[in-house]
């Protein structure tokens, strides 16, 4: 998984009543784009991030 700063994280879920986390990727501390990733979350929450299976990167337009 590659990411850059100002991609967006969606973090699926498979629990009944629990909606995706959503957030925005404002540091890549792995080389070359790689995990983790320091995430802000749209509740305004950050968080270190290593992806699992459920997690899907979307790359903004520049």
């Amino acid at each position: 998984m590659q990411a850059v700063t100002g991609d967006r994280v969606v973090i699926h879920t498979s629990r009944v009543g629990q909606g995706e986390r959503r957030g925005e990727v404002i540091e890549v501390r792995g080389e070359d784009g790689s995990p983790p990733y320091l995430v802000r979350f749209d509740d305004g929450h950050e968080s270190l991030l290593f992806p699992g299976a459920d997690c899907e990167v979307r790359h903004e337009a520049s």
